[in-house]
């Protein structure tokens, strides 16, 4: 008896409800048409941000769901520096957030390059530059050598999850699953290659590590040859972080199933969905940057000034005074205040008094 989906003959030969399925992607391709005249409606500086914004976001949340935590001002001047942007608030980006910028633009500005066994395990590599996963060793050039389970549980009372394709039969699967990906005659809408792309990989699990953020690289690929442009202005990795209990529960149920992946599909679709919506909110602060200078376009600022307001425009972390603005532009306290007195003189901060510090906020 198959304890697994790919233990099923011709596994990958998938099935879904075609009526419920085909009203959730009309709904989501409206909503994706939507969004993309909306914002081709706006002028390049602010395309340009929202860009910015959408790849940070989709890049710091995809290492979040594997519980890697990264530096989101790192994240986006690497997107900026690669991406050829001018911003006043560039910092030196090391280089394990280098390289994952670099695969995840790889994947969405070359949405229509075929994708090759050469390019995923240069992807692999990407992930982990040092050849290590924690304490472990692993092979980044390569497809996996060895069996690999998902387990969670403390040490004695572990949980198999799941079971992968055996290694030795990971080649093969995955030569079946790039002629299926590359083949441009198979009639499918590419919002739902995306979704079957996604499952299919994670579920032969090719490599030792990184699974599921190169899984969501190649949603991403076809996401982005969907909209038929590079120009991301949503993040499904957000809102898979949001839902990350129902995404794995789903996985679950779906790989020690047979090849019917309706509950897949939907539950892809809707978080899409939901990843297009909420983009709304993540846009709000990218058209208060934009509209922020564009009212003080005429006002004479430092560098040192432009730099602390980007970052409070980008969501700066606590409060701002004089010490602070000191440390970022690395000046003395009295140039601080004499800056920051400035800002204020010119209507662009607003002084808060707690009763201890003065604190400075974008008026």
């Amino acid at each position: 008896m198959a304890n697994y989906i790919y233990q099923h003959k011709n596994w990958t030969d998938f099935t879904w409800n075609e009526q419920k399925i085909s009203v959730l992607l009309a709904k989501v391709r409206n909503a994706q048409g939507l969004l993309l005249g909306k914002m081709q409606s706006l002028g390049f500086s602010l395309q340009e941000e929202a860009l910015l914004s959408t790849l940070t976001l989709d890049v710091l949340k995809s290492s979040e769901i594997e519980g890697e935590k990264l530096s989101k001002a790192a994240i986006r001047s690497s997107i900026a520096r690669q991406l050829g942007m001018e911003w006043a608030d560039k910092i030196h980006s090391p280089g394990n957030v280098e390289a994952i910028v670099q695969m995840m633009l790889d994947a969405t500005q070359n949405f229509d390059k075929p994708l090759t066994e050469e390019r995923l395990c240069s992807w692999y590599a990407a992930l982990f530059p040092t050849g290590q996963s924690g304490l472990y060793k692993i092979s980044v050039a390569q497809y996996r050598t060895e069996e690999m389970q998902v387990v969670s549980g403390a040490f004695g009372k572990e949980k198999v999850h799941y079971e992968a394709v055996p290694a030795k039969d990971v080649k093969a699967e995955m030569d079946r699953f790039l002629s299926w990906l590359n083949e441009e005659k198979i009639l499918i809408d590419n919002v739902i290659k995306s979704a079957i792309a996604h499952f299919w990989f994670v579920t032969i699990h090719p490599f030792d590590d990184g699974n599921g953020r190169i899984a969501r690289a190649i949603s991403d690929m076809l996401l982005a040859r969907s909209d038929g442009t590079a120009q991301k202005f949503y993040s499904m990795s957000n809102r898979i972080l949001t839902e990350r209990k129902k995404y794995y529960s789903v996985l679950e149920k779906m790989q020690h199933s047979d090849s019917d992946i309706t509950e897949w599909l939907d539950w892809f679709l809707n978080c899409l969905w939901n990843a297009i919506q909420s983009t709304e909110k993540v846009f709000e602060k990218v058209f208060l940057k934009a509209n922020f200078w564009k009212t003080f376009a005429q006002t004479p600022l430092n560098e040192r000034q432009i730099k602390i307001l980007n970052k409070l425009l980008d969501g700066f972390n606590g409060v701002l005074n004089t010490s602070k603005y000191a440390k970022i532009n690395k000046v003395s306290t009295d140039t601080a205040l004499r800056d920051l007195q400035d800002l204020v003189r010119k209507g662009v901060l607003k002084v808060e008094n707690n009763g201890k510090n003065t604190n400075y906020s974008i008026t």
